[in-house]
C-alpha cells in the first residue's frame, strides 16, 4: 500500500509539472506567433507602400535581415524574391496568401516544413497595379523551442521529481502508519482512522464466526476419524460446494491427498472429470454411481446427498475397490467371446464337410481329403478343449496336483524328442544344452513350459532355423531358456502374447493349428511355481524367453504349493 500510495504521489505531481510545462509553452508560443504575425503584416504594408512609391526600382539591391520579400504578379508568376533565383520559380497563383490576397487586396497563412523543423509565416499585400508584394518569417516551433531549453528544462525536472519523490515518501508513510500498526487478533481494541471502524467491526465479527465453526468442524472431524478411519472402504464427507468436511485414511490413499485436505475443494485434490459429473448430480439432491478409474484401478462411487430440513446440506462419497471383480468380469467376457470364436470356425468346417458328404455332393476321389479335414478340425477343437481345460483347472490352483523333485534338463530333453518329427518337417534343428537341474514343482505343468515353449519356437521360425533349449543351474534358481532364430515379435506386442488367444501372426498361427492359449498355460503354471518369465525379442531376428524357477534346496523334502 506504501509503495502504491508513494507511486500515485509521484505520477500526480510528475503530470501536474508536465502538464504545466506543455501548457506554458504553449500560451508563450501562441502569443509569440500571434506578435511576430502582426509585426509581419506591418512589414508587409511597409514594402507595400514603397512598391507603390517607386516601382521595381524599390527591390533593386534590397536585403532585408529576417525576412523573405516576394513580388508576385497578377498571374502568380514570380518577379522577384530575395533568396532564390525568382527566374526558376513556379507560379505562386495557388498559395493560400497570394489567392486570398488577390481577392481581398491582403492575406497571410502559414506552413509548417517537417524536415527543418520550423514554421514559416507569411503576409501579402495586393498593389493598386494587380502585383502582390509577399513577405514570410520563419517561426521555431514547439520542439525546437524544447530542444533549446533543454538544459533548463532538465534542471527544473531534476528540481521537481526530488522533491515530489520527498513529500511523497514522506506522506504515503504518514498515511500507512495507523494501518501497520493495527491489530487484527483484537480489531476493537485499535486508534486509527475512524473510516476504518467498520471495517474493523466486521472483521471482528467474522473471526467469531470462524473461530465457532472451526470448534464445530474439529468436533465433528474428529466423530468421523473415530467411526471410519479404520474403513477399508473410502469416504469423504462434503459440503454443498464440494468442499471436504471429513476423509478417511482409505480414500486420502487412493487420493494421494496429504493431511490437509480437509477443507480443500475436492476437484482440487482430485481432477478427476468423471467424478465432476457424478458430483454434478448429487448437487441437485440425486443419489448417483459410477464405476470409475483411480490409481490404476477401478473403483465404484456412491454419491449420496445429505439432507437437513428437507434442502441438501451435503454428501456423503463411498468408494470400493472393484478391480479384481472387473477384471474377472473382462476375463470371463472375452474367454466367454474367444472360446466361442474358435469353436465356431472348427464346427462349421466339420459342418459344411459333412453335409457334402451326407448330399453325395463330393467325387469319390475327393472323399478322402474332406475326412481328414473334419479329423483335422476335431483334433484342433479336441486340443482346444484340452487346453481351456487345462487353464480352468490352473486357474482354480490346481491343489490336487501332485509336487514332485523333477529334473528340468531331462524333462527338456523328453520334449524335445517328442518334438523331433515336427521340428524335421519343418526344416527346424532342434537341441539341448546346458546341465542337470532340480526344481520342485508338478511335472505336468513343467512339462507343458517346456512343450509350449519349444513348440512355439519351432512353429514360429524359418526353414534351417535352429531352436535351443538351454537349462542352467544358479545358487538361488534354475533358468529354462528356449532361443529360436524365427521371425521374433514387435516389442510393443511383448505383454501381450501371454494373453489368452492372442496371436502374434493369427493366419499363420491356425495353419500351424495353434490354439492361441500355449503361451497363457505357460504364464500360469510358471506363476503356479513362483517362477519368473522374462522376454527378449526383435523382429526378424528371433526371440528368446527364460523362465527363472526357485531352486529346490538340497537336503530336504520337496515342498508342495504355498510351502
Amino acid at each position: 500500500m506504501t509503495k502504491r500510495i508513494f507511486r500515485s504521489i509521484c505520477l500526480v505531481a510528475i503530470a501536474v509539472f508536465a502538464a504545466s510545462v506543455t501548457l506554458f509553452l504553449g500560451v508563450l508560443y501562441d502569443y509569440f506567433g500571434n506578435v511576430q504575425q502582426r509585426g509581419l503584416k506591418t512589414q508587409t504594408e511597409l514594402a507595400a507602400q514603397g512598391a507603390e512609391a517607386v516601382g521595381a526600382a524599390y527591390f533593386e539591391g534590397l536585403s532585408p535581415k529576417g525576412y523573405r520579400v516576394s513580388w508576385i504578379s497578377a498571374d502568380g508568376k514570380v518577379l522577384y524574391d530575395s533568396e532564390a533565383d525568382f527566374s526558376e520559380m513556379e507560379n505562386h497563383l495557388a498559395r493560400e496568401e497570394i489567392k486570398e490576397a488577390l481577392e481581398s487586396g491582403y492575406g497571410e497563412s502559414s506552413r509548417y516544413s517537417v524536415t527543418l523543423m520550423e514554421r514559416t509565416l507569411y503576409s501579402a499585400k495586393r498593389l493598386s497595379d494587380g502585383t502582390v508584394v509577399r513577405l514570410s518569417v520563419a517561426q521555431s516551433t514547439i520542439p525546437t523551442l524544447l530542444l533549446g531549453m533543454t538544459q533548463p528544462i532538465i534542471i527544473i525536472i531534476v528540481i521537481a521529481v526530488g522533491v515530489s519523490f520527498w513529500l511523497a515518501h514522506r506522506l504515503s508513510k504518514n498515511i500507512t502508519a495507523p494501518l501497520n500498526r493495527l491489530n487484527l487478533d483484537d480489531p476493537l481494541n485499535n486508534e486509527g482512522y475512524d473510516e476504518l471502524s467498520p471495517l474493523l467491526r466486521r472483521i471482528d465479527a467474522q473471526q467469531r464466526q470462524i473461530r465457532e465453526q472451526e470448534r464445530e468442524l474439529r468436533q465433528k472431524q474428529e466423530e468421523f476419524e473415530a467411526v471410519t478411519e479404520n474403513m477399508a472402504e473410502g469416504i469423504i464427507l462434503l459440503n454443498t460446494k464440494g468442499v471436504i468436511l471429513g476423509i478417511n485414511r482409505a480414500a486420502s490413499d487412493l487420493f494421494g491427498a496429504a493431511g490437509d485436505a480437509i477443507g480443500k475443494h475436492i476437484l482440487s485434490v482430485n481432477r478427476n472429470i468423471e467424478l465432476s459429473e457424478l458430483l454434478a448430480g448429487v448437487e441437485n439432491g440425486a443419489r448417483a454411481e459410477k464405476i470409475i478409474d483411480l490409481n490404476g484401478g477401478k473403483y465404484q462411487l456412491a454419491a449420496s446427498p445429505v439432507r437437513e430440513s428437507g434442502a441438501v446440506s451435503g454428501a456423503v462419497l463411498l468408494m470400493l475397490d472393484v478391480t479384481e471383480k472387473e477384471q474377472a468380469e473382462q476375463m470371463r467376457r472375452e474367454f466367454t467371446a474367444n472360446v466361442s470364436h474358435e469353436l465356431k470356425t472348427p464346427l462349421h468346417t466339420i459342418a459344411g464337410c459333412a453335409e457334402l458328404l451326407e448330399n453325395g455332393m463330393v467325387r469319390p476321389e475327393d472323399t478322402a481329403r474332406f475326412y481328414s479335414q473334419i479329423r483335422g478340425e476335431a483334433g484342433r477343437m479336441i486340443a482346444l478343449v484340452e487346453d481351456i481345460i487345462r487353464l480352468s483347472h490352473l486357474d482354480e490352483g490346481a491343489e490336487e496336483m501332485k509336487w514332485e523333485r523333477v529334473d528340468l534338463y531331462e524333462l527338456a530333453s523328453e520334449a524335445v524328442n517328442f518334438l523331433a518329427n515336427e521340428a524335421k518337417n519343418a526344416g527346424v534343428l532342434v537341441s539341448v544344452e546346458g546341465e542337470s537341474a532340480v526344481v520342485d514343482g508338478v511335472p505336468q505343468l513343467l512339462e507343458s513350459i517346456v512343450y509350449n515353449l519349444t513348440d512355439n519356437a519351432i512353429k514360429y521360425n524359418r526353414p534351417g532355423g535352429r531352436v535351443t533349449v538351454t537349462v542352467k543351474s544358479a545358487p538361488q534358481s534354475v533358468s529354462l531358456t528356449v532361443s529360436d532364430t524365427g521371425i521374433g515379435i514387435p516389442q510393443e506386442l511383448w505383454e501381450r502374447i501371454f494373453e489368452r488367444f492372442y496371436r502374434v501372426d493369427k493366419s499363420r498361427s491356425k495353419e500351424l493349428g495353434g490354439t492361441g492359449l500355449g503361451l497363457s498355460i505357460v504364464k500360469h503354471a510358471a506363476r503356479l511355481h513362483d517362477a519368473k518369465i522374462e522376454l527378449q525379442s526383435a523382429e526378424g531376428e528371433g526371440t528368446t524367453v527364460t523362465v527363472l524357477f526357485p531352486k529346490a534346496p538340497t537336503g530336504t523334502p520337496c515342498r508342495s504349493r504355498g510351502e
